[in-house]
């Protein structure tokens, strides 16, 4: 008889059954996966992302595979606030496992209309918000990359909602820190990282980009020391609980995040190439407890030893 292992943890606000949550954008509306994963299982489901008007996205090509990744430049495609609240949150509202919807928007003011909007709507347990996005109104400037810009976006959702705020950083900064710090002074109550990498890829032949946008995001196995390393700067830096994520496909890529510090993971480009990665992932935590004669995912969390000065 296996001895009996504690994978809950307290993110923030929230409590989740385990740290094995699904990355916004690479697990649909949840219902895309159920066949291969009963979303109970997880720790929690996280939607593709919404703006407040349905959104084409880019025109192909949008995808291209690297050596370990994948490069996307998919444009944030998505079915739109109403419909998202008409016609997937009631399937989503029925689930056991708690929902954390993505969003993102042009403008601050989109921002904080998408979060009036979804504030006290059952079945929503959080908002994860995407500052990866340019900024209209300021030259297409990305809000993720000023702290300034941070500080507005978050403060109007915070203003707009009671739900817990989960503020997803780019990686595309000089300096993580600075804008997680900006983040959770703004009233962020957990922040995620790192969304994608910005790169390219070019056909040699045609003398052509591979995307239709030149530049996408670069996600994957081959991201994942960029995200350890970030993940680890941004613990030491923040008090509140951050969520790591880039390159994770297994068991161990997942126990790394938790040992820098991470209180959960996210898993996204693996769900592409593996569907049942998540619950791969979830039993492979539980094996190497068992292992380690532990008993408690928290006794692993935050445990990295510092080599020798």
């Amino acid at each position: 008889m296996k001895k009996p292992v504690n994978l809950a943890v307290q993110l923030g606000p929230l409590w989740l059954k385990n740290p094995v949550m699904v990355a916004s954008g690479t697990f649909g509306y949840g219902q895309e996966y159920a066949d291969f994963v009963p979303p109970e299982r997880l720790g929690a489901l996280v939607v593709k992302g919404i703006s407040l008007k349905p959104r084409a996205g880019n025109p192909p090509p949008r995808i291209w595979e690297t050596s370990g990744g994948m490069l996307n430049s998919i444009g944030l495609q998505n079915v739109g606030l109403r419909v998202f609240l008409e016609e997937k949150l009631p399937w989503l509202r029925a689930l056991a496992v708690p929902v954390v919807v993505n969003i993102f928007g042009n403008t601050v003011d989109e921002y904080g209309e998408l979060a009036a909007a979804l504030d006290g709507q059952e079945g929503v347990a959080a908002l994860e918000i995407n500052i990866s996005c340019p900024n209209v109104k300021a030259g297409g400037m990305v809000f993720g990359c000023e702290p300034a810009m941070i500080d507005q976006v978050v403060g109007a959702v915070r203003r707009q909602t009671r739900l817990p705020i989960i503020t997803k950083l780019t990686p595309n900064v000089t300096d993580i820190t600075i804008t997680a710090r900006a983040a959770e002074d703004a009233g962020s109550d957990i922040l995620s990282l790192i969304n994608t990498i910005a790169g390219m890829a070019v056909d040699i032949t045609g003398r052509r980009p591979r995307l239709s946008t030149v530049i996408g995001g670069l996600s994957g196995p081959a991201i994942k020391p960029i995200a350890l390393r970030q993940v680890w700067q941004v613990v030491g830096s923040v008090k509140v609980p951050v969520i790591g994520l880039g390159g994770i496909t297994s068991a161990e890529d997942a126990l790394e995040f938790l040992i820098v510090g991470a209180k959960a993971v996210q898993v996204g480009t693996a769900n592409f190439v593996n569907p049942r990665a998540t619950l791969e992932i979830i039993a492979g935590l539980e094996s190497y407890l068992r292992d380690q004669g532990l008993v408690d995912i928290n006794q692993v969390i935050g445990t990295l030893i510092s080599p020798p000065p």
